[in-house]
């Protein structure tokens, strides 16, 4: 098949076989088709679109493409958790040792940040001596042994998706919702979770910029993973302010040890509730949302999710103590603080800028070899509605020694007030729930 037919084939809009769409990726794993030529073809993708055929066909086309994770020796259902990137969002962290507290087996895979996102895997190397590269077989080992498991995602899980998404990033062709769906979906089905749960945020501080899109997004998600026969859920969460308080790799960590001790900002304990109890009704493991969400919550006031957070990283290799002594994370060399200059309420909180502000500081990174600074960041007094008084701190800035004017000034305009009292916008928009699945039989060992 010609390489050449199958590019003209899309720029004429006209739809793909499956026989094609395997081609395509066979093509390109063999280097028999160059560089521009699939540039040529995800250009003409996101201007003709693709449709869920096509999509699906590509999303197993990636699958097909490396190794899946074997995960059928592991009792019970497994879940993941996925998240479309945030300011400030750090769920995963929590939802780990809640999980798996509530006897569901957790699997995680995650990647470092870029861009505007923190990355997972970059937060808990601010944790000393954590170990965020686990072979597929102490994975799998730590997930019998603990039932929970959290590694840097392998080269070989989905590498087609990865040689097209990194042509994607320089051809201005990752704003195709088809081609985020197969992306996505694809890295999870070769992790090997039996329910999927996504977190699909929207507003200035996330890829989709709305609702519609963000719905749009969720929608194929959902249908993609049906017809592979796996369990997606989709919640869609608003990010135009920061989610919490901190911004920065070790703020954030702090931050998930004061939530998983029941003390944690509202709106993260909120989401982070209504992810895990998505995912343990999907699990089975609950009967409805609302009544998961209280056994959640139930798991931060007991400690039972503390002690879960503890065991994971005993685990991988982590000092639990940080957990008492915080000063064993990296910290910054100095502390800025921000003052309001008159009484009024927070009306709005740019979490671009916050972001922005963060990565000049060194929180986040230019490129994906670029070294970050784990002790510094951004972390909020304020969120949009609450009263701010003149020379009250509206925010701290974790910085190194160097000159951060710059940043301070950018943190600084984030913000914007209003005279009178402003409700801030639902953090979650919409909750769909995919197959309810039962708990899968013992496999027997040996």
């Amino acid at each position: 098949m010609n390489i050449i037919e199958i590019i003209d084939k899309k720029r004429r809009g006209l739809t793909h076989t499956e026989k094609e769409i395997n081609a395509l990726v066979s093509m390109m794993e063999a280097g028999k088709a160059h560089d521009y030529q699939i540039a040529a073809w995800l250009m003409a993708s996101c201007i003709s679109g693709l449709d869920l055929d096509e999509t699906t066909w590509l999303t197993q086309a990636f699958v097909n493409s490396g190794k899946v994770l074997d995960l059928s020796h592991v009792d019970g259902i497994v879940v993941d958790k996925h998240s479309t990137g945030g300011v400030g969002d750090k769920t995963t962290l929590a939802l780990i040792p809640l999980l798996a507290a509530s006897g569901v087996k957790v699997a995680k895979l995650s990647g470092r940040g870029l861009g505007i996102t923190g990355g997972t895997i970059d937060k808990l190397e601010s944790i000393p001596g954590f170990n965020v590269s686990l072979s597929a077989q102490n994975f799998v080992k730590q997930i019998k042994q603990i039932g929970m498991a959290i590694s840097s995602q392998s080269g070989d899980l989905a590498p087609a998706d990865g040689k097209m998404y990194a042509l994607r990033d320089v051809t201005a062709t990752v704003e195709s919702i088809p081609l985020i769906a197969a992306s996505v979906i694809s890295k999870k089905v070769a992790a090997g979770a039996d329910v999927i749960v996504l977190d699909i945020k929207y507003g200035r501080g996330a890829f989709m910029a709305t609702l519609e899109d963000a719905k749009l997004l969720a929608s194929t998600c959902r249908e993609v993973g049906k017809r592979l026969n796996k369990s997606i859920s989709t919640v869609i969460s608003a990010m135009n302010q920061p989610l919490g308080c901190a911004v920065g790799n070790s703020l954030e960590v702090l931050e998930i040890v004061k939530l998983l001790k029941g003390e944690g900002p509202a709106d993260l304990e909120a989401l982070t509730l209504k992810l895990g109890a998505v995912a343990l009704v999907c699990a089975g493991a609950q009967p409805d949302v609302e009544t998961a969400e209280g056994a959640l919550k139930a798991h931060l006031q007991d400690g039972s999710a503390l002690e879960k957070f503890r065991e994971l990283v005993i685990a991988q290799g982590g000092d639990p103590y940080f957990l008492k002594d915080a000063s064993l994370l990296p910290q910054p060399d100095r502390v800025l603080m921000i003052p309001a200059k008159e009484q009024a309420y927070v009306a709005d909180i740019n979490a671009l800028e916050v972001a922005k502000a963060a990565k000049m500081v060194g929180a986040g990174r230019l490129t994906k070899d670029c070294p970050i600074n784990l002790g510094v960041g951004v972390l909020l007094h304020k969120h949009i509605g609450d009263p701010v008084k003149p020379g009250e701190t509206l925010v701290e800035l974790y910085a190194d020694d160097n000159d951060h004017r710059d940043a301070v000034e950018v943190l600084s305009k984030a913000f914007s007030f209003s005279p009178e009292p402003v409700s801030p916008q639902p953090l979650v928009d919409e909750v769909i729930l995919g197959k309810i699945l039962a708990k899968r039989p013992v496999v027997a060992k040996g």
